[in-house]
């Protein structure tokens, strides 16, 4: 969302469903919504509260054809709510809850608004528009997939893959560390959008390629299949269900960070992974207890 005035004001919708309905419902979203995010609702029942923030008043026909559209390919009807949200002032107070972050040993991810940055010695700077509440380094997931690509790094991998790449940080991240292109794909028109803007303000537009597509089905990854690295930064179950097709997307030898997952899941996921053949080399954890995010490393024998 850019620092532009919003004359009607603002309003935040969201919805809460099963993990299952994320993905649709979170497109429904995105065709109204210029900023979202995601957040846990009930770690016991798995339900997911996807929210939005949106001018008052627009898009209404496109968000209520696309809220149509998610309860038919989901099966699962929600709700939408609505609160009202002051324009004055909402854009300094995403600006505050954005600081400059320092990420494991080699990163540190800002919001543009911080102004130009001055270069932090042995570590990457990858700038992001904190306007866009997703995908900005704050997250357990993302900032454990950052954690994992410094420690798969020294394979000095080739053809590296960001499927559901949201902001495009991890795969920004990639290119800049590993000095590889990096293929981000997502099936978010508005993420596709975003990714490619956040790599020209980083100037890696050379280096990431940012493609809409449907998961593995893209023509984009079947074309540059076989992978040496990917990242898979999406959610439990829709992990599970790609599981072979990552395994048979991966060169022999090559790496798989996953995310998007809590540690009461990584049983789950790690097991339908494991069944495809693949192994699991290291888990990092970013939090606390059950609530703790996780992040799988594995590798294809």
């Amino acid at each position: 969302m850019s620092a532009r005035h919003h004359a009607s004001g603002l309003e935040t919708v969201h919805v809460t469903v099963p993990e299952h309905a994320v993905e649709a419902y979170e497109r429904a979203l995105a065709s109204a919504c210029g900023t979202l995010g995601l957040f846990e609702a009930d770690e016991r029942l798995s339900l997911w509260r996807i929210e939005g923030v949106k001018d008052l008043g627009a898009a209404e026909p496109e968000l209520a054809a696309a809220l149509l559209l998610a309860e038919a390919l989901s099966g699962h009807a929600a709700r939408l709510e609505r609160t009202h949200t002051p324009s004055e002032g909402w854009l300094a107070r995403t600006y505050e809850s954005f600081p400059e972050q320092a990420v494991g040993r080699r990163f540190v991810v800002r919001g543009s608004h911080l102004g130009p940055a001055r270069s932090a010695p042995g570590r990457i700077t990858l700038t992001l528009d904190a306007g866009v509440a997703f995908g900005s380094g704050e997250h357990g997931s993302t900032r454990g997939c950052l954690r994992a690509l410094e420690l798969v790094a020294w394979r000095r991998p080739r053809r590296v893959l960001d499927l559901g790449t949201g902001s495009g940080i991890l795969a920004m991240a990639a290119a800049r560390l590993l000095h590889r292109p990096v293929l981000a794909v997502d099936i978010e028109p508005w993420s596709v959008r975003v990714a490619a803007q956040n790599a020209r303000d980083n100037r890696l537009q050379r280096l990431v390629s940012c493609q809409l597509g449907n998961g593995w089905q893209t023509r984009a990854i079947e074309a540059r299949a076989p992978f040496d690295l990917v990242f898979a930064n999406i959610l439990a179950r829709p992990l599970c269900r790609m599981a072979r097709a990552l395994a048979s997307h991966l060169a022999p030898g090559g790496t798989a960070i996953l995310a998007g997952l809590l540690a009461s899941q990584v049983r789950m996921v790690l097991a339908a992974h494991r069944r495809c053949g693949l192994r699991l080399e290291r888990i990092l954890s970013e939090g606390d207890g059950e609530h703790a995010w996780a992040t799988l490393v594995l590798r294809r024998p």
